[in-house]
């Protein structure tokens, strides 16, 4: 990996926490909170906790947006990746929401691996390491996620997280 693209990514990963959402419009905070209930709604079953819920979402959300990524595609990716699982961890060392690998927290990170498991930690180096690969493949998300999975190549993956990004959308 270039140390530019390296050095790119680590600056990415290492920001403070999300802030909670301000906007400036409020059809625009209409829409994020009708979003956030719908898809509440949606999740209660895979995460029960409400609080814990709502604090997903919230980071799901901001960590998609800051990435320039669509949440649905992001929660769309977790499904397919990890069943919304915390501490899932794949046959490969894959961790938590995202399956992000451990390598990447020495690539980028601090070296410490156990924060994968740590919610914003894992959907920061998701989104994170998903934007790369997108541009990396000139915006070709077929490629992009196949790269992210390890799969490039084999279309059983992004046509799985193809075909779970359309469940997540928000219609009014």
């Amino acid at each position: 990996m270039a140390d530019s693209v390296r050095l790119a990514l680590s600056k990415a990963v290492s920001d403070a926490s999300p802030p909670k959402p301000s906007f400036t419009n409020i059809d625009e905070r209409i829409k994020y909170l009708n979003w956030l209930g719908e898809m509440s709604v949606r999740l209660k079953r895979r995460i029960p906790d409400y609080q814990t819920r709502i604090e997903f979402l919230e980071t799901v959300w901001y960590e998609s947006k800051r990435a320039g990524l669509d949440p649905a595609m992001v929660l769309g990716l977790m499904q397919v990746e990890s069943g919304f699982r915390k501490y899932a961890t794949s046959v490969v060392g894959a961790r938590g929401y995202m399956q992000v690998m451990p390598f990447w927290s020495r690539v980028i990170g601090d070296g410490n691996a156990k924060m994968l498991f740590k919610m914003q930690t894992n959907l920061r180096y998701g989104c994170s390491i998903l934007r790369m690969y997108i541009d990396m493949e000139k915006g070709d998300l077929y490629l992009a996620l196949g790269r992210y999975n390890g799969s490039r190549g084999k279309p059983e993956y992004p046509n799985a997280v193809l075909a779970n990004w359309k469940n997540w959308e928000y219609k009014k």
